[in-house]
């Protein structure tokens, strides 16, 4: 048997391994070695706070949490596990417990320069917060920002040389105009952009949370995955698979925006196809469409930058319009995060879901965004701190009372693009490839072919973009966690 020194020794030599796949970008290994350290000793508040480093570049912010404090339990005068924590709060945007974490490490490390920056640049989020508290229309009273929009009294300048709509119909030459304007780093005028954003909300607003679609027989069906704002790999997914079209229909399952620094090209390229021919792409709602994470991850600076502070607004009045989920054939039900705490949801109460908000932190639509799939049968808490993670037993339930034979979701970054789970009930889809630029994962999207519905899923890698970095737009004092 080894003796206590023999395991404090092997500890050791597995955190070195363990930093060395961290610093490959190799996280989900780096926190294996972790954990096989912590296994052996228990007491190094260092393997705790290293491991709720790994799982913050997942963006597992409910695991990270749970690390950092238990290194402050085993070391409360070590200061980066409060930081972590700290850290950890703010992935989530709760910029009021983070405070207190960075307070904490300020009082630790009064002379360290970052800690001092990082707890200004927090008390500066916090006091920002107040305020928008402060000023904010109950929602009862606020009137939507779309009903008082005209975008038709916008005078478009004669000098400017960009993708024009004529009349009301949007085109299918306009969208390869603006898309070639878009690869060129060229603005839309705001004119086209409103209107565009505009059309798109009546159209959405119109539907139920829960969305059919029928494929005919013979004729294919392409789902996507989160595409986070990486738009010349949009780009890329047409060019593989050809551009939307009512042969050639889409659906993109959520977080089309945050991270990646295009996202407003993103958004506005798919809106555009939805305006031009509905039938010929379908969008869900994901986690990231939604007034708090864009405020942390980019879409609302980005937004402002661009454009301005109106489209801020409109943007999050129509993420609000999104559909939650769909189902293909009545066979194929895709969803951006995954299922529920409770059993016996029918496909009715989905539908019924009043999704006209900012998701809440539990409840379906909640879950239907951020849940996570695990490998252990039943139910757990989420690893990233929202929503729940749900086993194979929970999926094939699922789709037996709902008379379904797959789950299709998205949420996860995969190192393939995607990874079947569940004894092939369950698939992830992931269409950002290289995520923010430092994943080195594929991207992958899934065509079906109508009657069969077989899932056949195409990887890709990460083409060029031009030199903007992700996250360019996001919070100065979130870009240094980043």
């Amino acid at each position: 048997m080894e003796t206590e020194e023999q395991n404090v020794a092997k500890a050791e030599e597995l955190k070195v391994l363990a930093n060395e796949a961290f610093k490959d970008r190799k996280f989900s290994h780096a926190i294996d070695l972790y954990t096989q350290a912590i296994e052996l000793n228990g007491r190094n508040a260092v393997y705790f706070a290293n491991r709720a480093f790994a799982h913050l570049r997942l963006e597992e912010y409910g695991s990270a949490i749970q690390d950092a404090t238990q290194a402050i339990e085993v070391d409360p005068k070590y200061s980066k596990g409060y930081y972590r924590r700290g850290a950890a709060h703010l992935g989530l945007g709760k910029f009021k417990e983070a405070l207190k974490d960075f307070q904490q490490v300020k009082k630790m490390c009064p002379n360290d320069p970052d800690a001092t920056k990082k707890l200004k640049e927090c008390e500066k989020a916090v006091m920002k917060l107040k305020f928008e508290e402060a000023i904010s229309v109950p929602g009862s009273e606020k009137h939507p920002i779309a009903d008082s929009i005209d975008f038709r009294s916008i005078d478009v300048e004669p000098q400017y040389s960009g993708a024009r709509i004529e009349g009301d119909v949007i085109t299918l030459d306009f969208v390869k105009k603006m898309m070639d304007d878009f690869k060129n780093q060229k603005c839309l005028h705001k004119r086209y952009a409103f209107q565009i954003v505009l059309q798109t909300k009546d159209m959405l607003q119109a539907l139920p949370s829960l969305v059919d679609i029928t494929v005919p027989h013979g004729k294919r069906f392409t789902v996507c995955g989160d595409v986070h704002g990486q738009f010349y790999d949009l780009l890329n997914i047409f060019e593989l698979n050809g551009l939307p079209s009512e042969e050639n229909p889409y659906l993109f399952n959520g977080d089309f925006v945050d991270r990646g620094s295009f996202s407003l090209e993103v958004i506005l390229t798919l809106f555009a196809f939805k305006c031009m021919s509905p039938s010929a792409i379908y969008l869900a709602r994901g986690n990231h469409e939604s007034k708090s994470m864009n405020k942390i991850y980019g879409f609302e600076g980005e937004v402002r930058s661009k454009l301005n502070e109106t489209f801020v607004e409109l943007f999050a009045e129509v993420f609000c319009c999104l559909p939650l989920a769909h189902v293909i054939n009545e066979k194929v039900f895709v969803v951006h995060g995954g299922l529920f705490s409770v059993d016996g949801v029918k496909l009715s109460e989905i539908r019924s879901i009043n999704r006209f908000c900012e998701p809440p932190e539990e409840g379906l639509m909640c879950e239907l965004l951020w849940s996570d799939p695990q490998p252990l049968p039943g139910r757990g808490p989420s690893k990233r701190g929202v929503g729940l993670s749900f086993g194979a037993d929970v999926t094939k339930r699922f789709l037996k009372e709902n008379n379904l034979d797959l789950v299709v979701r998205s949420h996860e970054v995969k190192d393939e693009g995607y990874e079947i789970e569940h004894d092939g009930k369950l698939i992830t889809v992931f269409s950002a490839p290289n995520y923010c630029d430092q994943m080195g994962n594929k991207g992958a999207f899934i065509r079906f072919e109508a009657p069969d519905l077989k899932p056949n899923i195409i990887t890709f890698a990460a083409v060029p973009h031009p030199d903007v970095k992700p996250m360019a737009y996001a919070n100065n004092f979130l870009r240094m966690f980043s």
